[in-house]
């Protein structure tokens, strides 16, 4: 999986949150994105320093995230 490569968090980055490495771009942004329905293309173009793997990546991302059990709040 070497696009999950693009993806990194890092402390005092975007909060710790999961981005695009290199930007300042976040997982959550793209994937916001593309469920207003903006397609790759439009977001790679309005934000040309992504590419269309890490639209890719953070699809990927998005699909492992989901798989982990949901975090249980404490009570």
């Amino acid at each position: 999986m070497l696009l999950l490569k693009r993806i990194v968090a890092t402390p005092g980055v975007l909060g710790g949150k999961p981005r695009v490495d290199g930007t300042r771009v976040g997982v959550s942004h793209i994937l916001a994105a593309l469920a207003a329905g903006d397609t790759a293309d439009e977001i790679v173009e309005a934000l040309p320093w992504l590419s269309h793997d890490d639209i890719k990546a953070a699809l990927l991302y998005g699909a492992y995230s989901a798989e982990r059990p949901p975090v249980q709040a404490a009570e």
